[in-house]
C-alpha cells in the first residue's frame, strides 16, 4: 500500500501528516465515536463530491451529531488539501469525531469541539493482469455491525473479515447475511448475471447497507432493476 501524502488537514490547520496530533482522550481514539468518508480524486478532480458529503451527513446525523461544516467548507478545506498535495489521482479520507473531553465517559458531553481530520494518498491502480484474470476470493458470514449504512470508523470486524482474505492468500473477503451476499470486507461488489447487472445487496441507504457513491454510475440506464444475488 502507497504511503499517505505529506500533509494532512486538522482541525483548521494544513501541516505535515508527520507533525498532526490529537487528543489521547478523543472520543474517536477511545470509542470509535466517529464517521469517516472516503473519495476517488482523478486529474486532481474529486469524483461526486456531493454523494460523498451526502452520505457523511447521513452518518453524522445517524449518530447524533451535525456536520462540522457547510457543503462549500467541506468542498473547499478538501480541494485546497488535494492542491496542495500535488493533485493528480488520489483518495482523500476525512473523519470527524465527537471530540476530546475530559476524562471517560459513554455518555458524551454536548457541547465539545469536534475532532476534523483529512489526508490524501495515492490512488491503487490494478495492473492488467488483474483486470484480465480477476482476483481469488473468498466468503464469510457478514459480522459486522447492524447499522453499516454509518460508515463508522469502528471496523475491527471488517478488519478481522479481511484477514481471512490474507490468511488465504485471496484478495477479499465476500460477505453473506442470512444467504444474502451483501458488500466484501472492504469493497462494493458488482455482480453481472447473463447480462444483467446487480448491486449487491440489500438496498443502499438502509440500515443494512451503506450507500454507495459509485454505484450509480456503474449501472445508471438500469434504475429501478435490483436483483439480490444468493450464493
Amino acid at each position: 500500500m502507497a504511503e499517505p501524502l505529506p500533509l494532512c488537514y486538522l482541525n483548521g490547520a494544513y501541516l505535515p501528516l508527520a507533525e498532526a496530533r490529537i487528543s489521547p482522550l478523543d472520543r474517536g481514539f477511545l470509542y470509535a465515536d466517529a464517521v469517516y468518508e472516503l473519495m476517488p480524486v482523478y486529474g486532481g478532480r474529486a469524483f461526486r463530491f456531493a454523494a460523498h458529503g451526502e452520505r457523511l451527513t447521513h452518518s453524522l446525523a445517524g449518530i447524533g451529531m451535525a456536520d462540522p461544516h457547510t457543503r462549500e467548507e467541506w468542498r473547499a478545506i478538501l480541494g485546497t488539501l488535494i492542491e496542495r498535495n500535488g493533485g493528480g489521482d488520489c483518495y482523500v479520507y476525512w473523519q470527524v469525531t465527537r471530540g476530546a473531553q475530559h476524562g471517560r465517559t459513554h455518555a458524551p458531553l454536548p457541547q465539545i469541539p469536534r475532532t476534523v481530520f483529512a489526508f490524501c494518498a495515492p490512488l491503487p491502480v490494478n495492473g492488467p493482469e488483474i483486470l484480465e484474470r480477476g482476483v481469488a476470493c473468498v466468503t464469510a458470514e457478514d459480522s459486522r455491525w447492524a447499522r453499516c449504512d454509518i460508515k463508522s470508523t469502528a471496523l475491527l470486524a471488517n478488519v478481522l473479515l479481511r484477514q481471512l482474505s490474507v490468511d488465504a492468500g485471496a484478495s477479499e473477503t465476500i460477505l453473506l447475511r442470512d444467504g444474502e451476499l451483501t458488500e466484501a470486507s472492504a469493497s462494493a461488489v458488482h455482480v453481472v448475471l447473463q447480462a444483467r447487472s446487480a448491486v449487491a445487496a440489500r438496498i443502499p441507504g438502509t440500515a443494512g447497507l451503506q450507500a454507495r457513491t459509485r454505484r450509480h454510475p456503474v449501472v445508471r440506464g438500469r434504475r429501478g432493476r435490483r436483483n439480490t444475488p444468493r450464493l
